[in-house]
């Protein structure tokens, strides 16, 4: 699984500051749920596309990312599907399809999709520890309220970074139970889950194991959060960097004047 690991390189995008990318995604983010029609939505995802051109994330790496992601976008348009009222097209039994739910099923699918796409493309492209280092100085304001944003910003990439850990985790899983004879291959829901609920054990007991290890390694290395610390590499914005602001502010600016167009 891919999901939320960092895949090194020397792209333009790779070489960004941290704190460039992490704030483009938010404001990307942002903008996914501010415009209003498919011109906006369809710029931001211009923008994406050329974003990951630039990155030379390989589309096969891409691609085995955002799969396992793929039942979120279906469940997502499936209810809009059924759920939004309007103008009926297709009747089955008690469900009705219609052309509203249509056109929101599909607009949110691809909102989402984006907004998934660019929260991959940013832990692509950044390290962990880079990454933790942008979280902490986007954090570093709520110092004066006591906030222990150091803190904060290490638990956000210890999660990210355990999403792929416990995907493996689960892979050693179900590999372990079909070399014991189970069937997973099974398509009714009732058996399907008798044979997946003893996965489910397991992998909260490895999980908590982890978190537990890296706790000790931690605590043997006598951290003690982020007072006084600090840092191998100073991060710094250059030539590149600003060009890249600017950019981005261009591209959201002309996406939310334009979101509001094609409804």
């Amino acid at each position: 699984m891919t999901v939320g690991q960092f895949l090194p390189g020397d792209s333009l995008v790779h070489r960004l500051d941290p704190r460039l990318k992490l704030l483009a995604t938010f404001g990307g983010v942002a903008a996914l749920f501010l415009v209003k029609g498919w011109l906006g939505l369809l710029i931001i995802a211009a923008g994406s596309g050329i974003v990951m051109a630039a990155s030379r994330v390989p589309p096969s790496y891409l691609w085995r990312s955002i799969r396992p992601l793929l039942i979120i976008l279906a469940v997502t348009f499936v209810l809009q599907l059924f759920g939004y009222p309007g103008t009926a097209l297709v009747r089955l039994g008690p469900f009705t399809i219609t052309h509203e739910g249509v056109r929101e099923g599909g607009f949110l699918t691809a909102r989402l999709g984006l907004l998934l796409l660019s929260s991959l493309m940013l832990t692509l492209t950044t390290p962990p520890v880079a990454l933790t280092d942008a979280f902490e100085w986007l954090l570093s304001r709520l110092r004066r309220f006591g906030a222990p944003s150091h803190e904060l910003a290490l638990m956000m990439t210890i999660a990210l970074r355990f999403i792929p850990t416990l995907f493996r985790e689960l892979d050693d899983l179900v590999k372990a139970q079909k070399a014991r004879g189970v069937d997973l291959s099974v398509r009714d829901p009732r058996r399907l889950s008798q044979a997946v609920l003893p996965l489910v054990v397991p992998l909260f007991v490895l999980s908590f194991r982890r978190a537990d290890d890296l706790s000790i390694a931690m605590t043997s290395r006598c951290y003690r959060g982020g007072h006084g610390r600090s840092r191998y590499r100073e991060m710094s914005f250059g030539a590149l960097d600003i060009a890249g602001a600017c950019l981005v502010g261009v591209w959201l600016v002309v996406a939310l004047t334009a979101g509001r167009g094609w409804a």
